[in-house]
């Protein structure tokens, strides 16, 4: 256990570059982040293996829906509230502290990232053309099928009164 703590420990701070804590955010950095997130939790997995579950299926999703919303925030068809809402999952995926860190639970601990990511992305569906979430989707499969593959998960691992009082914050 004590092993595993010192590799989330060393995971987290390769994850989180302090750089792209700094303004403004830049392509680059947040593909440096993207790409940092990935390799660390393609290296997770491969040392896990099925012990994890259909939980690396969710895993890999992280990166692309943080891509999603940086991309998303940067264009300009997005309406301001919208923006805001982009901005607050960017900043949850970025900072240490939220429901489940990743310095104590390693790559696991995005999952919870990938649920307020995911539950923003469809918020945002009731005002944004589809056209322009897919238009910057760059995942596998279908954008809007991921959407509702991820918040059906959440919904049933967490339960129907949690997620609700997450989506009424939304």
């Amino acid at each position: 256990m004590e092993r595993e703590t010192e590799e989330n420990e060393t995971y987290a701070a390769e994850a989180i570059d302090p750089e792209i804590l700094s303004e403004p955010v830049s392509e680059s950095k947040a593909t440096r982040f993207y790409d940092r997130i990935r390799s660390n939790i393609a290296a997770y997995i491969d040392r896990k293996g099925p012990a994890l579950g259909k939980s690396a299926e969710y895993l890999f999703l992280v990166p692309d829906v943080f891509i999603l919303l940086f991309r998303l925030a940067k264009d300009e068809r997005v309406t301001g509230k919208n923006k805001v809402l982009l901005g607050t999952g960017l900043a949850y995926y970025i900072f240490p502290l939220d429901i489940m860190p990743e310095a104590i639970l390693g790559p696991i601990g995005f999952l919870d990232d990938l649920v307020f990511g995911v539950y923003i992305l469809s918020k945002m569906l009731n005002d944004t053309d589809e056209a322009i979430l897919r238009e910057h989707w760059s995942g596998r499969g279908d954008l809007l099928d991921m959407i509702r593959k991820v918040i059906g998960s959440a919904d049933g691992m967490v339960g129907s009164d949690f997620m609700a009082k997450i989506k009424k914050m939304l």
